[in-house]
């Protein structure tokens, strides 16, 4: 009698091991995949953050870039801006102008190292 007593007490022992066995990998396996889903979705949200900021950078870019197109299409309506801008741009004379180039004696990098200047010939 004992040892039937003692293999029924080893048989519910190692039932009782193997029952905790399943609900313990089921809920090692189930924080597993919710950390992994929830990483996933912070790093997501981390990466529209740094896009939405990036995009904002470029609207507003685009806001300027618009505001001073504007501004020049406005500016190309008087005549007068484009005479001038048509002589300083292309070098456009009117009757009796003369266009003289000041170079320096020194050669620079700089992008105004030819300076144009126009002068009006109020000695003919």
């Amino acid at each position: 009698m004992n040892s039937i007593n003692s293999t029924n007490k080893k048989l519910v022992h190692k039932r009782k091991k193997s029952g905790l066995f399943f609900p313990l990998f089921m809920l090692s396996f189930t924080v597993v995949l919710l950390l992994s889903v929830v990483y996933n979705d912070v790093n997501s949200i981390i990466q529209k953050k740094t896009e939405t900021t990036e995009l904002s950078v470029k609207y507003n870019d685009l806001l300027e870039e618009e505001a001073s197109l504007n501004s020049e299409v406005t500016k190309l309506q008087d005549p007068e801006y484009i005479a001038r801008y048509a002589r300083e741009k292309y070098l456009y004379t009117k009757d009796g102008e003369r266009i003289l180039k000041i170079v320096d004696s020194q050669p620079s990098n700089d992008k105004n190292s030819n300076i144009t200047e126009q002068l009006e010939n109020n000695e003919k």
